[in-house]
């Protein structure tokens, strides 16, 4: 026996419930009965109401309780057919054998379609040798309608529904394996990566930072050459720190930074600003923070991407600048951050222009447009007027 709680309806199979109910009613109030001929009259006429009513409970218990739902509706069918009903009771019936095919246990997939012709083949060979043949064929037909049909169309339905649960847990399954080989291949390439960059990168710059310690140690006369070897050798330091620490990053499978000291932040530009200037005497770098007093500052990612902005604005003023002042300007306003390098320009071949300091690709450009639009941000960069003025603003997200 189901359980008070197996016994809960579905919302749907109420409204079946509700709908056969309704059917029946209607075929009893038009005089529209039975198959066969043992219908109550008179003031007995009610008695056929009752199959009807059991049937509509029996069929709110199709979804959940299919096991209870068919052999209760065995038994009231058996009743139906004494007293003499509708027709709906038998439609609500065959719907149950349906149900308990298609919703009820695996075992039932088996048991039901061979119960159900167990059970026409006996009433068709109980009626041949009770009434005519003619009869005995026709009450075997409405058997196979009432029991076989809706027991194997349920085996099919039940077998293509099972067919397409497995078929998408296999396109589940390939999809994570796919998965999984996308996430090891980029692990894969991640290491490569890493790898080349400690063994070159990283290599050269650990071999600049020897040298200029060295040329250091054997001339400590001071001037021009030695300010030039310490700016070399605090960079290429810089440098190797920054470098083993996007190899720390790729290494990491997870991508994220764990070394939250190790994040370039606005309050270092300061230093920044001072070794640019120590290895640009043609140019006066001026830091200018024009943010509120007291303002929160910004999150981590929008303060990394300012300060390489910053960086690049201030590496291509030391390789293509005129003599002049670079103003680095920072403000911060209605949840944006702007960053504006602005740094004197003129033709090559002009008075006090020569040429680069050093080849440039135009990848730096490219870089910083990039940082600027994975924050949402605009970035903007050219000539204005004597003037190379690069441009970002970051959106400040989450700022009160």
């Amino acid at each position: 026996m189901p359980t008070t709680a197996a016994l809960r309806p579905h919302r749907d199979d109420v409204l079946i419930g509700a709908a056969g109910l309704a059917g029946g009613l209607l075929m009893w109030a038009l005089g529209l009965c039975t198959y066969s001929g043992n219908q109550p009259r008179g003031g007995d006429a009610w008695l056929s109401l009752l199959p009807l009513t059991a049937m509509a409970g029996c069929a709110s218990l199709r979804r959940t309780a299919p096991r209870f739902a068919v052999v209760a509706g065995t038994l009231v069918l058996a009743a139906d057919f004494v007293i003499g009903s509708l027709l709906v009771t038998v439609l609500m019936f065959t719907d149950l054998v349906y149900a308990a095919v298609v919703y009820g246990p695996k075992r039932l997939i088996r048991v039901v379609p061979v119960a159900s012709v167990l059970f026409t083949a006996a009433v068709t060979a109980t009626a041949l040798a009770l009434r005519p043949v003619a009869d005995s064929l026709l009450i075997g037909i409405v058997g196979a309608l009432v029991f076989v049909a809706p027991a194997f169309t349920g085996v099919v339905v039940r077998q293509h529904r099972d067919e397409a649960a497995a078929e998408r847990l296999r396109a589940e399954q390939t999809a994570l394996l796919a998965e999984m080989d996308r996430r090891e291949a980029v692990g894969t390439e991640r290491a490569r990566m890493a790898r080349e960059l400690h063994d070159m990168v990283a290599g050269h710059l650990s071999a600049i930072a020897i040298h200029s310690t060295a040329a250091l140690s054997l001339d400590r006369r001071e001037g021009p050459a030695r300010e030039a070897l310490s700016v070399i050798r605090e960079n290429s330091v810089q440098g190797l720190s920054e470098m083993r620490r996007l190899i720390g990053l790729l290494r990491d499978a997870s991508g994220e930074d764990s070394g939250p000291a190790a994040v370039p932040r606005l309050h270092g530009l300061d230093v920044l600003l001072a070794q640019m200037a120590a290895a640009a005497p043609h140019a006066r770098f001026v830091l200018r923070d024009e943010r509120p007093a007291g303002a929160p500052p910004p999150p981590a990612p929008v303060e990394l991407a300012a300060y390489r902005i910053v960086q690049e604005s201030l590496t291509n003023a030391l390789k293509h600048a005129a003599p002049g002042e670079v103003p680095v300007v920072l403000e911060q306003d209605a949840g944006v951050l702007t960053v504006t390098v602005a740094s004197p320009w003129a033709p090559v071949g002009a008075e006090g222009r020569p040429g680069p300091r050093a080849p440039g690709s135009g990848s730096g450009l490219v870089g910083m447009r990039e940082r600027t639009e994975l924050l949402g941000g605009t970035f903007e960069a050219g000539h204005d007027g004597d003037v190379w003025r690069v441009r970002a603003a970051l959106p400040v997200k989450g700022e009160a």
